[in-house]
């Protein structure tokens, strides 16, 4: 069992939280300490804050006066309401608030159901229940807990390298699966724009849009996260990155670009590629001779059908490529005029022979402020063919405008450091972004009044 501790100044706000969602069918009030229940399983949000204000003394200095705290068992262990609600009980009698008033609460809203505790930590003398050790106290009551009614042992799930990324289930916690898919793919890929970025994402059901704009006269500047179904339409609303933690912003994932540039080796990816494309007969083959290799390609195509976009995904060097970082002959412009003969737009681009690769040296090469990584990998693979001089400086300044442009569907700009936290099976965003509401200061003028 997992127990998490809040404390918080809105004494109101954990009520209506808790109240609200039991009052929509979505849980039940299972008991109270304290406070008025009648005993029909819903909550009168105003009657128990008046009740909960009775126990508060007028002279109490305390700013946070309240607590908030949420009891989740393994979810393979299936509790009545009777067992939960002994549960609850015993862990506030443990934990030293027994003579404390408190509503315990039942959640359905999720199929991993659970319990949560709206308590005071002021006493009747004014003086406050001090937490401290609450952490090393916490885990022994829950582990002495789970050994009295047989729980299994549950702690935080971590994330692990082995651990796979699967497609957004639509029946799932799609919030919770959309922040797991998005830490995974920021810890183990590397990636250099929003185009690649989404190009990884996309295999597994989720898309990310960047928002800037101004608000109240301040610019923001954020990503959006969407879940997504095969095709890519949206299936549920979208989240904000704040509301998925802060390995999911904008500026986490800026600083994932800048650090990629210098631990990507395109050598490898353009190899295999090469050899895909040289043996294929068609476009679907082209893929399914990537997937052999395990390669995954996201094309990104017009109305009309042309291709604009082309990004390999490497799952052996997890890497993440725009064609034209590979080469020219591995652009989108390339791809489409060798797939799509009739929609071709550059008839010369589509008479230039695929060259073969010859193996490089896989030490990235360093790349100077005004030369992209993408321009190096480029020259290296151009310098094994017969290419004249003149046309090795035309592609490689044609392929350093790729390198920073929107070429193949990325944005000219780079989205920082993944600080990454690890929420396992007791994870709830919904809750989490509540927990940290709660916490904030009090603002004057906010309580209700009555």
């Amino acid at each position: 069992m997992v127990a998490k501790i809040s404390i918080g100044n809105s004494l109101y706000g954990a009520l209506t939280y808790n109240g609200e969602k039991i009052n929509k069918e979505r849980g039940r009030l299972l008991d109270t300490n304290k406070i008025y229940n009648d005993g029909s399983g819903t909550v009168d949000i105003h009657r128990a804050y008046e009740d909960f204000m009775r126990w508060i003394p007028t002279s109490s200095r305390t700013e946070r006066p309240m607590m908030h705290i949420s009891l989740n068992p393994h979810p393979d262990d299936k509790l009545s309401d009777t067992d939960f609600t002994r549960l609850a009980h015993d862990y506030m009698e443990m934990m030293g608030f027994a003579d404390m008033p408190y509503m315990i609460y039942k959640h359905e809203d999720i199929d991993r159901h659970h319990v949560h505790i709206v308590a005071l930590r002021v006493g009747t003398d004014g003086r406050c229940i001090s937490d401290r050790n609450n952490f090393y106290k916490n885990k022994k009551v829950c582990r002495e807990l789970e050994q009295k009614y047989g729980l299994k042992v549950a702690e935080r799930e971590k994330i692990t390298p082995d651990m796979p990324i699967r497609k957004i289930d639509p029946d799932g916690d799609i919030k919770r699966q959309v922040a797991n898919t998005v830490k995974m793919v920021g810890m183990r890929y590397k990636f250099q724009t929003i185009g690649e970025y989404n190009a990884v994402l996309s295999l597994f059901n989720v898309r990310c849009d960047v928002a800037d704009g101004r608000v109240n006269g301040r610019e923001y500047h954020g990503l959006v996260y969407f879940a997504t179904d095969a095709d890519g339409n949206t299936i549920a609303t979208p989240f904000k990155a704040s509301r998925l933690g802060k390995f999911a912003g904008r500026e986490a994932i800026e600083g994932r670009f800048e650090r990629a540039k210098d631990s990507i080796n395109v050598a490898p990816t353009r190899q295999r590629v090469a050899d895909a494309l040289a043996q294929s007969a068609g476009k679907d083959d082209f893929v399914e001779k990537l997937r052999e290799r395990n390669i995954d390609v996201v094309f990104r195509y017009t109305d009309e059908g042309r291709i604009y976009g082309a990004t390999f995904v490497d799952h052996d060097t997890m890497t993440v490529l725009n064609g034209s970082r590979l080469g020219k002959e591995y652009s989108a412009n390339a791809l489409n005029a060798r797939f799509n003969q009739g929609q071709q737009t550059d008839p010369q681009q589509s008479q230039t022979p695929v060259q073969p690769i010859v193996p490089v040296s896989s030490t990235t090469g360093s790349t100077s402020q005004g030369q992209s990584s993408s321009a190096s990998g480029t020259g290296n693979a151009t310098s094994a063919s017969s290419t004249s001089a003149t046309q090795q400086t035309q592609q490689s300044q044609q392929t350093r405008q790729g390198g920073n442009s929107n070429n193949g569907g990325d944005y000219d700009f780079r989205l920082p450091g993944l600080d990454l936290f690890q929420p396992g099976q007791s994870f709830n965003p919904d809750e989490e972004e509540f927990r940290r509401r709660m916490q904030r200061k009090k603002k004057k003028g906010h309580r209700p009044k009555f």
